[in-house]
């Protein structure tokens, strides 16, 4: 059978055989060599118009003796839109150009150059004339038509909306098979996604009389019915029950059921008996909630918050979630030997699945080898595992530390505390017999790395020596993998940084026995705005100002070139506020913090100062704001607070000691706020705090693990134990107290991470707070400040001018009696508490968690109540709410809250006050209160 060239002659001649001499004179002057597109025949037309064969065309063909030849001419036919330059620059083919013949491949170079740029449908080279040893070309081809308008039918503009964000279509752009086969593939996804599972896409092209050479595209897609899954059945599950297996699918889930006539459909693994309900009563099966679902499962299931929809990704990954939880059960030979999904007469979908369980297994002996810094009965205590302990390989590793965990205690982390970097451990099974798996597990210590050099880089505004003197990675330092996650969480609490972009990137070196650790950084804002603007007849100008700055620098204030806007980066803490409302109101406060006193120890120094003034401004005969009343009625207080804080290394290095010494002077003018008893003159309260807390919270803004623990006592000089005060003594112009507190915080994590980067997870806040006041003599009365007012959303209308701690409950108004049923609707109290108690749980789950924001929602349950004194208070006298929030944290401005809270104690029996009269919908702006 002849090829190549001859091939096409030799067809050539067969076809002579077939046709009238007419038609053979038509064809007989032209032999080419064609390509044609395998998608569509086109037919090919003659340029010429021969009237016999020539002979040297025929010689040529049949030629054994290889010659050289030289084009004398490229032509090129069929083109109507674009340039003849561009093809013969994509053809690569000139008058010239020389070849040899037979055995050149330019002529298939060239076909192959333009259908590799996907613009023609079809391309043919031609040989049309021979003289000597020149030859005449001709190029023949056939363009695509270009994409015009196009038009969807079958589904609605917002869902045209979603598909044209996956999929491109560009007007003038070459329409390929390519085009029209990932349409089809990429719509078809688009709407399988969503749980239409027998979508079908047409496409449909037409000319476009608005373009050139080009076709309007019509897609007409049927999206079919939605298919939810109907049941997922399990064949071949002896030991594990069906329910169990179906809790281990987080993202392939049965839809909600309520019927008297469940699905019939059979699959093809065989047919699963139901339950019994005879035998579920005979038993007393009621009184298993397990056996109960089972037996209601085909008849009522609920699956409220969970999609139905069939998902191929989450599917191949539940898959992988059946054998893992198998294998920690100990069947570490279970199997799925077949699944399929079958559409039932209901419309639903049915998921089966094939099983082989195998045997179950049980750990034997566990020996260790190579471990010279540990005995063995230590690391057998570390591991936990014993022999006949269920097998589970997963268990096994992760007290290995080979996989990551939360909780740390593994193996492998007390090694890399102690420097052992390059530490490793080998699980090795080295008998299986009947149902037990012996371990040898290898351990290859390693010499004790030490930190060599350390690095910081994306620190652009915040200086290194700020980062450094948070780091518990020291150069010359053994390597500890818990300084490293200290000194990660030191980081963050700084808030200078994103908490997710925090990267210690240890590198070890093998051939000295140091590593390297290269902290990479990423800044964020900290600074905080606050301002709000107004004006009201009569009072003037209302407003407020504050501007908050936690990564200031004092040192460079004085230099112009640190200004950018303004001097930052030693991580001092700079808080300025005013707030005006017109002549009844005024406040300044500022404060200042230098965490790291000296430089070189964790001591803090804080100081602070506020002043403000409140004016009876108001007259009740005119109605309007006197000028005169404001400078003769009024209260102003002013203040000033010095504190010390110094971290302790005793019990451990989360305990901070701090002791703050603070004076409030008060003067009034004829403005009875306390007493009509004290209606005018200046009352000085001295007073000096001990605190000592301990926090291990990482990430301030949204905790997932740690604890807060505070406890401190506020006390004032013993005036009346100093002196006879005699009755004349007045409570309010020398106050006397001693107040206690103590809080209590709890963060734990519920659950796995969830999200693509797993930062997101349930976290629950547990806290206790109590607080009371003592006297030094019992014939005086309590101090009228520093005392607890509780209730509302931690506001105050009296601006905080008393002094005392602000404790909120949601779903309850500001009360001032220590019965749970009275609770009427009020801002602010009249008297405050002199004890309290306060119980908090709280379900947190976050929704965004990035440098610009971290918005997270909440639910909760409070119980608190306060007391005036030791012979009423009973801790178990509480008012009850519960609720839902929102908190919303802003760089710039702080935090934004939102709570509905519904007063348990507030529904009255016999009294029908609805959810309305129980519940409060309270916010908060800038700070979370207690």
């Amino acid at each position: 059978m002849p090829t190549g060239l001859g091939l096409v002659f030799y067809n050539t001649l067969k076809l002579m055989r077939l046709i009238s001499l007419p038609h053979f004179l038509l064809l007989a002057g032209l032999v080419s060599l064609s390509f044609t597109s395998p998608v569509q025949a086109q037919e090919k037309q003659d340029t010429s118009k021969p009237t016999s064969v020539d002979p040297r065309l025929l010689e040529w063909e049949k030629a054994r003796i290889v010659k050289e030849y030289t084009i004398a001419e490229v032509k090129i036919t069929g083109i109507r839109y674009l340039d003849t330059s561009i093809v013969y620059s994509i053809a690569n083919l000139q008058p010239g150009d020389k070849f040899v013949h037979p055995g050149a491949e330019l002529f298939g170079k060239a076909i192959s150059n333009l259908w590799r740029q996907k613009l023609f449908s079809g391309a043919q080279v031609f040989v049309t004339k021979l003289e000597d040893d020149k030859v005449w070309v001709e190029i023949n081809i056939q363009e695509r038509p270009r994409l015009g308008n196009y038009k969807f039918t079958g589904i609605r503009k917002t869902e045209e909306e979603d598909i044209l964000t996956k999929i491109s279509l560009t007007k003038q752009t070459i329409i390929t098979e390519n085009t029209r086969r990932e349409i089809i593939e990429k719509i078809t996804k688009h709407y399988a996604e969503k749980g239409f599972r027998n979508v079908q896409v047409k496409l449909e092209e037409k000319p476009d009389p608005t373009f050139a050479n080009s076709n309007m595209l019509f897609i007409n897609v049927a999206k079919g019915n939605r298919v939810r899954i109907g049941d997922i059945n399990f064949y071949g599950n002896e030991q594990v029950d069906d329910l169990r297996l179906k809790k281990q699918f987080k993202g392939t889930k049965e839809s909600t059921r309520i019927t008297l006539r469940p699905d019939q459909a059979s699959g093809p693994y065989g047919t699963n008996s139901r339950a019994s309900v005879r035998e579920y009563f005979r038993t007393l099966g009621f009184l298993s909630p397990s056996r109960t679902k089972r037996v209601l499962d085909p008849y009522v299931r609920l699956k409220l918050l969970s999609s139905a929809k069939f998902d191929d990704k989450k599917y191949e990954e539940d898959k992988e979630k059946l054998l893992n939880y198998y294998n920690s059960l100990g069947y570490r030979d279970a199997q799925i030997i077949a699944d399929t999904q079958y559409l039932t007469a209901r419309g639903n979908l049915n998921v089966d699945f094939k099983v082989n369980e195998g045997n179950r297994y049980y750990f034997g002996n566990i020996i260790w080898k190579g471990n010279a810094k540990f005995s063995d009965s230590l690391l057998n205590q570390l591991l936990a595992i014993n022999k006949g302990d269920i097998y589970n390989v997963a268990v096994l590793n992760k007290r290995l530390g080979k996989e990551a965990s939360q909780e740390g205690g593994d193996i492998s982390g007390y090694y890399m505390d102690d420097g052992y970097l390059f530490f490793r451990a080998e699980p090795v099974e080295v008998a299986v017999y009947n149902d037990t798996i012996d371990y040898e597990i290898r351990m290859m210590e390693g010499p004790q790395a030490r930190i060599k050099n350390v690095t910081i880089a994306g620190n652009e505004k915040t200086k290194d020596h700020v980062v450094r003197r948070e780091l518990r990675t020291v150069p010359g330092e053994l390597f500890s993998r818990a300084q490293l996650i200290r000194s990660q969480r030191e980081l963050g609490n700084l808030q200078f940084f994103n908490q997710e972009k925090i990267n210690p990137g240890v590198v070890p070196n093998q051939d000295d026995g140091t590593v390297d650790i290269n902290w990479q950084l990423e800044e964020k804002s900290a600074d905080q705005l606050e301002l709000s603007a107004g004006w009201g007849g009569g009072i003037g100008l209302t407003g407020t100002l504050g501007v908050t700055f936690n990564n200031f620098s004092v040192k460079n204030i004085w230099k112009k070139s640190a200004w950018d806007p303004l001097p930052t980066g030693d991580g001092q803490k700079l808080s300025v506020r005013l707030q005006s409302n017109g002549r009844a109101y005024r406040s300044y406060s500022a404060s200042f913090t230098e965490p790291w006193l000296g430089g070189k120890k964790r001591n803090s120094l804080t100081l602070g100062f506020n002043s403000s003034r409140f004016s009876n401004a108001f007259d009740p005969f005119t109605g309007r704001i006197d000028k005169a009343r404001s400078d003769t009625n009024y209260l102003s207080t002013s203040g000033f607070s010095v504190a010390f804080g110094k971290q302790l290394k005793w019990p451990d290095d989360y305990f901070n000691l701090v002791l703050t010494f603070n004076y409030t002077r008060y003067k009034l003018a004829n403005y009875p706020i306390f007493s009509s008893d004290f209606t005018s003159g200046t009352s000085n309260n001295v007073s000096v705090k001990v605190a000592l807390q301990r926090s291990s919270v990482f990430n301030p803004i949204f905790p997932t693990s740690g604890s807060n623990f505070l406890a401190s006592v506020q006390f004032t000089p013993p005036y009346s134990l100093l002196g006879n005060v005699g009755s004349g003594y007045n409570a309010y112009r020398r106050p006397e107290y001693h107040k206690w507190r103590f809080n209590a915080e709890w963060y734990v994590p519920i659950g796995k991470p969830l999200g693509a980067e797993k930062n997101r997870q349930f976290v629950v806040k547990l806290a206790a707070k109590y607080g009371f006041m003592g006297r030094y003599n019992p014939d005086l009365p309590y101090s009228p400040f520093e005392r607890f007012q509780v209730g509302d959303a931690g506001l105050t209308n009296n601006f905080g001018l008393l002094g005392y701690d602000i404790v909120a409950h949601r779903g309850y108004p500001v009360y001032q009696t220590s019965d749970p049923t009275i609770n009427p609707d009020q801002q602010s109290a009249s008297q405050f508490f002199t004890i309290f108690n306060k119980y908090q749980l709280e379900a947190r789950f976050p929704l965004v968690t990035n440098p610009s924001s971290t918005i997270y929602a909440l639910s909760f349950f409070e119980a608190a109540n306060g007391w005036y004194n030791y012979k009423d208070y009973n801790p178990f006298r509480l008012r009850r709410s519960v609720g839902v929030g929102m908190r919303f944290f802003l760089p710039m401005f702080g935090l934004l809250g939102f709570d509905y809270g519904i007063g348990l104690d507030r529904a009255i029996p016999g009294q029908s006050n609805g959810l309305k009269g129980i519940s409060r919908f309270t916010f908060m702006l800038g700070f979370e209160p207690e």
